[in-house]
């Protein structure tokens, strides 16, 4: 098994080579979106799908502008979503275009088959005013979608759904979201089903207690037919660090793992299960030196290996909301959204790297 890359050993590296060294196990690090003047951005917001080789992610376009404090985001012109996809692993990209409809939420007839072939489903919040959120689904690998479909409120002031679920059956799926605390501020994770294609949710649980700041963005892996691991953003007293539950009865109850990563500076975690039934996490690490980091679990998230620094080349805070897939040839390829310097635009960038093999 390839020896994690830890912190100590990127210090070296970069004292040896330079802020540019790339450590072990990455292959390469590529541009997804780039333009100058332009911020692209979150896209652990806006979802990445993935068949073989073949990747999907969305992400959020808008006018960079730099800023003392806040994302470099020019929030009075216009924002868009756009898609960008690689049909060779994450090698090359084109940009896209999403054919689905900003408006005109309606209530969704159900039946959707979610086993169909090239099935995904987009979970999207409106916006932190509007306080709901919707879904749209696709059969032909996010070429045209159908919906946007409401999405119940479960009598919360408000629910920022973000692209996080496992299908269960055809017409059975489970999504795992964040509502409004009890005080009505930001957030708490829960999980919600729907056993008729979409026409209608339960809410199943809440996944964290109640924090006293917040439980948001999480990412799920399935171990088994009932069994779930999740990653949680958490912040408290402005330290930012991320939490792990396990489920063993669908989502009805959740475990406390620990905290599985100390401190990201206040980033979502990104998981995925391996082909070699490890279990992957990344993030941005938004504390200097600025970048991108990973961990390993062999043993379904009870324990993990040292820290993987994957980029610590960062220009600043602003960046990171990483998605995860693995390619064929069992490399990962991480989507984030990133910066060289404090006063550039904001990309959408990729990193491919080696997670090892399993130990025999």
């Amino acid at each position: 098994m390839k020896t994690p890359v830890c912190a100590a050993m990127v210090a070296v590296l970069t004292a040896a080579f330079g802020a540019a060294a790339t450590p072990p196990g990455v292959v390469k690090n590529v541009d997804v979106y780039r333009e100058a003047g332009r911020f692209g951005g979150w896209p652990a917001n806006n979802g990445l799908w993935a068949w073989g080789d073949e990747i999907v992610v969305g992400f959020v376009q808008g006018w960079f502008e730099a800023k003392k404090f806040g994302h470099a985001i020019d929030e009075d012109k216009p924002m868009t979503t756009l898609f960008a996809r690689s049909r060779d692993g994450g090698e090359t990209w084109k940009t896209e275009t999403p054919t689905f409809s900003e408006s005109g939420d309606a209530d969704c007839p159900g039946g959707i088959d979610f086993t169909a072939p090239d099935f995904v489903m987009a979970l999207r919040m409106v916006s932190s005013e509007e306080g709901y959120s919707r879904f749209y689904c696709s059969t032909d690998r996010c070429h045209t979608w159908s919906g946007p479909y409401r999405l119940p409120a479960f009598d919360r002031k408000t629910v920022s759904a973000r692209t996080d679920y496992q299908v269960l059956g055809k017409h059975d799926l489970i999504a795992f979201m964040t509502a409004a605390k009890d005080n009505g501020q930001e957030g708490r994770a829960f999980c919600t089903r729907t056993t008729d294609g979409g026409k209608t949710w339960e809410f199943v649980s809440w996944i964290t207690p109640e924090p006293k700041g917040f439980a948001i963005m999480p990412s799920t892996v399935r171990l088994g037919p009932e069994s779930f691991l999740t990653a949680i953003r958490r912040e408290e007293r402005q330290d930012g660090f991320l939490d792990l539950y396990r489920s063993d009865d669908t989502g009805k109850s959740w475990q406390f793992l620990g905290k599985v990563v100390e401190k990201t500076g206040d980033n979502p975690p990104a998981m995925i299960r391996l082909k070699d039934g490890r279990v992957a996490l990344s993030y941005g690490y938004r504390e200097a030196p600025y970048g991108l980091r990973a961990k390993i679990s062999a043993d379904d998230g009870k324990t993990w290996g040292d820290e993987i620094v994957l980029r610590q080349d960062g220009g600043s805070w602003d960046l990171g909301y990483p998605r995860i897939m693995q390619r064929t040839d069992g490399r990962l390829v991480n989507v984030y959204y990133y910066t060289d310097a404090p006063d550039q635009e904001r990309y959408i960038g990729a990193t491919i790297w080696d997670p090892g093999t399993a130990e025999k």
